[in-house]
């Protein structure tokens, strides 16, 4: 089992090299935090059992804050490098939603 104190949280950490497919308008939190949802595509040859996967997906995203605002000025299909998390789409969800931190385009 995993130790969830402070000093050792459980680790969720994504980082994903990807394509801007597709951008929704801006938008801002009934807090006023300005959210970016997006779709996100990759693509990639992995190494697993000692043989080559291709790896093909897309993945919905969203920025958040500050990010959001540099993000809703990028074109779509620019190739990025994201880090983030992953959490439910929505409270008792099974979808997953890749939360973007961090990214720079490539």
């Amino acid at each position: 089992m995993a130790d969830t104190t402070a000093s050792n949280p459980p680790a969720n950490r994504v980082e994903l090299q990807a394509v801007l497919v597709e951008r929704q308008s801006l938008r801002y939190s009934p807090a006023g935090v300005p959210i970016l949802s997006c779709l996100l595509r990759h693509a990639s040859v992995n190494v697993e059992a000692g043989g080559s996967r291709q790896v093909e997906l897309e993945i919905a995203a969203v920025f958040a804050g500050r990010i959001a605002e540099q993000a809703d000025r990028l074109a779509l299909g620019a190739e990025l490098k994201v880090t983030g998390f992953l959490a439910p789409k929505r409270r008792q969800s099974r979808q997953l939603l890749l939360h973007v931190t961090e990214f720079e385009p490539n």
